[in-house]
């Protein structure tokens, strides 16, 4: 049988979806749903007012149960809210975890308004909050890529290289995922992971 050039289709570049640090330990991306993920601690993308909404935030909720939005309650009375940047620990509830962290991240205005830095920082602070506990999993969603409005290739940036920074260093923390939804997401992971 004889083939023409057009007849042989070249391989699909692999997809990079993990990265492993000098000391062994992973960073992982996924698709799927943060809810029913196996981790020390998820990551929730909370708002300012730690009272729940939509996406992630809601999905988490409605998984996790009452008690969560209950530890929030008293949290809210002692601090008020929690700004960009910064995070607050519950337990998990129901979910498959034993803690949530509620990161909140920066609405996206251009750039130009300390949001890099805001969610760099949501990153940073989780990671930081795990090693804490001694805990060695923990799990992401792509912060403030929903209604806030952060453009996915930059958003990847800043997780990927906090993460793993972080993962470089020495602490207890052995495996990081990014649970993503939506196939953009995915890719655009993915092609800033490649290039790690």
């Amino acid at each position: 049988m004889c083939h023409s050039a057009a007849d042989i289709k070249a391989p699909r570049p692999q997809k990079r979806r993990e990265w492993v640090s000098a000391g062994g330990k992973l960073l992982r991306i996924e698709q799927g749903d943060i809810t029913r993920v196996a981790a020390d601690a998820i990551v929730n993308a909370a708002n300012s007012g730690l009272a729940g909404g939509g996406g992630v935030d809601g999905a988490i909720h409605r998984a996790a149960g009452p008690s969560v939005m209950a530890e929030l309650d008293a949290i809210r009375a002692k601090i008020g809210h929690c700004p960009p940047g910064s995070a607050v620990a519950t337990a998990a509830g129901r979910l498959k975890a034993r803690y949530i962290f509620h990161a909140v991240g920066p609405v996206y205005r251009g750039g130009a308004e300390g949001e890099p830095e805001q969610l760099a920082s949501c990153y940073k602070t989780c990671l930081a909050m795990a090693a804490e506990r001694n805990l060695a999993s923990i799990a992401f969603p792509a912060i403030s890529t929903g209604i806030y409005g952060y453009p996915l290739k930059e958003a990847a940036e800043i997780a990927l290289g906090e993460i793993r920074s972080f993962l470089e260093a020495a602490s207890s923390v052995e495996e990081a995922r990014m649970v993503l939804f939506g196939d953009d997401a995915l890719r655009e992971f993915e092609a800033v992971l490649g290039r790690l």
